[in-house]
């Protein structure tokens, strides 16, 4: 018997006994005549309450869901709760979700930095693990209980999801919630990557950028079943230790040494297949690692995030330095170029369900096995994201929509007073060293003052003195630079000169005319009117 049931079987006991209670009581005095009246409201309320028994579930149904508010930060992403029970259309399955994978995506996604993802608010999430509640009209394949993964657009951080049954695929046997949630996207990446798109051999080599990330670990994973291939992996140093005993061959450490050299100093001739999730000017990068007939797969652009929010000046370096190239130099470096969006082959489903068929037989047979970094609850995405954003993960990042204890909650609310409490000190701090720099500059101020009252007796002295200077300009005539000697007003009366720099610049028929008029005072009284001025910058020298 169900928890929902118990209410409903207490209340009709309760109904009951108070029809028997009449039979048993035969001689009790004959109701009042206000009794009629009763005994017909309580026949009309029994109704009512029978219809509020029978409220569809459709409209008490909650459930939990993450919501993308808005783009930003962290706190962007917010915990909703929901009412009804999702509709079902045909083909469609109702699946009770236990655990979600987290991907870069998703971080792109919470920036704005995602097309796939609808305009907020919506929930994210792309790929889940659960088990089949409800199966819609012409669903053949699923049954309610089946245990299954769920690859979709976007819909799957919530604790019920309905989804197309041919966007799910059968748990196999041994296989946890979390590893089935850590599957799908990492590793049908990866495959389609060296498998279809790099045609990975033997004796091959690999190049795996964040090889400690989620599809790294599993592109890693999946060069060992094909027979000595080498794995290049990028990764900070602490990583190195986890992923050389996951079967990189050589650990690279990209924030303090140059991959490309490192590469070149083992393989001097370059690399076969190198997977490129970075963009920008590291796209650049990998296809000069090329050696003749390799493959470059681009699969993303994580140079853009930098930072908890969209960083325009990140995005516009990206976009800078975006990798192009003609047809004609990929004819004769004998070289290819692939691009690899998941996300654009939701509608591919025969593509997927052989892709998926094949890595679930390839964990099956212990070759794979997804690695789980960390397990979080709803109410801690944005510690979760940012763990990842920070590259602080070695494998997956799991969120499980099993409600958070008590306890934990209560250690949470602490965490984040603390947060506050931490938030305002440094405000306060912060708002200290402004108090000082502006007492600091008034202090300058002051001593900018002091020397000003005395500069009126100074400045005839120094008129006197600066008579007898000559300067010495500087010009830059094409690219050229010229030193001569002429004639100006004193260097401290010249009206021209700022910051020891001439702000006047010459035409170019004054440039073209002879020696003669080039040692003519180069601050007239009326400035010249530049038509085509060739030179970028005056700078004056007293000679003595």
């Amino acid at each position: 018997m169900s928890g929902e049931d118990a209410p409903a079987q207490q209340q009709n006991a309760v109904d009951q006994k108070q029809e028997t209670k009449p039979a048993e009581e035969p001689k009790a005095e004959p109701p009042k005549t206000e009794s009629a009246p009763a005994a017909a409201a309580e026949a009309a309320a029994t109704p009512a309450a029978t219809t509020a028994e029978k409220v569809p579930e459709e409209e008490t149904f909650t459930y939990r869901a993450l919501v993308l508010t808005g783009y930003g930060g962290y706190d962007k992403v917010k915990l909703q709760v929901k009412k009804g029970k999702p509709a079902l259309k045909a083909g469609e399955v109702l699946v009770r979700v236990k655990a979600c994978g987290l991907n870069f995506a998703d971080l792109m996604a919470r920036q704005g930095l995602y097309d796939r993802l609808p305009s907020p608010p919506v929930t994210p999430g792309m790929e889940c693990s659960g088990v089949v509640e409800a199966v819609g009209e012409e669903v053949t394949d699923r049954k309610v209980g089946d245990r299954v993964m769920v690859l979709n657009r976007f819909g799957l951080w919530q604790e019920v999801a309905a989804v197309p049954a041919s966007h799910t695929f059968l748990i196999p046997e041994g296989m946890s919630f979390e590893e089935a949630a850590a599957l799908p996207v990492n590793y049908i990446t990866a495959y389609m990557m060296l498998f279809d798109f790099g045609n990975l051999r033997p004796n091959q080599s690999v190049l795996v950028h964040a090889a400690a990330g989620g599809v790294g670990i599993a592109a890693t994973q999946l060069c060992k079943t094909v027979k000595d291939v080498t794995v290049f992996g990028t990764a900070s140093a602490s990583k190195h230790e986890t992923i050389s005993q996951g079967g990189v061959t050589h650990a690279i450490d990209y924030r303090t040494k140059d991959y490309v050299e490192e590469v070149r100093k083992i393989s001097p001739k370059g690399l076969d297949i190198i997977l490129d999730p970075l963009g920008g000017s590291d796209t650049h990068k990998a296809y000069n690692l090329l050696k003749p007939m390799g493959k470059l797969i681009t699969y993303g652009a994580a140079n853009m995030l930098a930072g908890q929010k969209k960083n325009l000046i990140a995005v516009a370096k990206n976009w800078y330095h975006q990798f192009s190239i003609h047809t004609l130099s990929l004819i004769q470096g004998n070289k290819s170029v692939c691009g690899f969006h998941l996300g654009y082959l939701d509608g591919e489903t025969e593509l997927i369900s052989q892709v998926m068929s094949t890595v679930l037989d390839l964990y099956k047979q212990g070759k794979i096995k997804p690695r789980i970094d960390s397990t979080w609850h709803l109410e801690q995405v944005g510690d979760a994201m940012r763990k990842m954003q920070e590259r602080n993960n070695i494998g997956k990042v799991i969120l499980t929509t099993e409600p958070m204890p008590e306890e934990e909650k209560k250690e949470e609310a602490k965490k984040e007073d603390k947060k506050e409490d931490k938030k305002k000190e440094d405000k306060k701090k912060e708002d200290k060293k402004k108090d000082d720099a502006k007492k600091e500059e008034k202090k300058d101020d002051k001593k900018k003052e002091e020397p000003k009252k005395e500069e009126p007796k100074k400045e005839e002295e120094k008129k006197e003195e600066v008579k007898k200077e000559e300067n010495l300009v500087v010009m830059w005539w094409f690219g050229v630079k010229e030193e001569m000697p002429v004639r100006c007003p004193p260097v401290a009366t010249c009206p021209h000169l700022q910051h020891g720099h001439c702000q006047l610049v010459y035409s170019r028929e004054i440039l073209t005319e002879s020696l003669g008029m080039l040692q003519k005072p180069i601050h007239p009284a009326t400035p010249l009117r530049v038509q085509s001025p060739l030179v970028i910058s005056y700078k004056a020298y007293p000679t003595g």
